[in-house]
């Protein structure tokens, strides 16, 4: 067993994991932040990704042990202090981004990094950077239109494909 310290959405926690267990198997079984989905164990589907010193990560192929240390951010803590939606999840409500919600943790955390490093992405910009999340449910308009949304941008002119 290994002892991993580090702090998750503000809050320093640590536990004691096998070399083998994953950050999100760390987050979701140890931390109860079930938040961070795992859809294929095999970092396609971008559910799991988590920001980890501030770089989006895919949780399921980072082990626990590598964020010794590191500051970790999940969906969890994206919400505002006053618990109400950040501007990225309320724009997701809003354009309707989101069906049944399994990947909408990690298209969140997704759009939370890039908008960081990119504040107003182009829509092909957005579309590309969301190559590693994949949803089943919603054919990404409604995703690509509430991230740039959530980048302060007119999102009427963007078409249906």
């Amino acid at each position: 067993m290994t002892k991993v310290t580090m702090t998750v959405n503000g809050k320093a926690v640590s536990g004691d994991v096998e070399g083998r267990t994953l950050l999100s198997s760390f987050l979701r079984e140890d931390q109860g932040l079930t938040g961070t989905h795992v859809g294929c164990d095999t970092s396609q589907c971008g559910a799991c990704v988590v920001h980890v010193d501030g770089a989006a990560v895919k949780a399921c192929t980072m082990l626990a042990a590598e964020a010794d240390g590191a500051n970790v951010d999940t969906i969890e803590g994206q919400s505002n202090a006053d618990g109400s939606l950040n501007v990225i999840q309320q724009a997701f409500q809003d354009h309707h981004g989101l069906q049944c919600g399994f990947c909408t943790p990690g298209m969140v955390m997704s759009a939370a990094a890039l908008l960081k490093d990119n504040p107003k992405p182009s829509e092909t910009e957005v579309r590309e950077y969301l190559e590693g999340n994949i949803c089943r449910c919603t054919g990404y308009h409604n995703i690509v239109k509430a991230i740039m949304a959530a980048s302060g941008q007119d999102v009427t002119a963007i078409a249906a494909e």
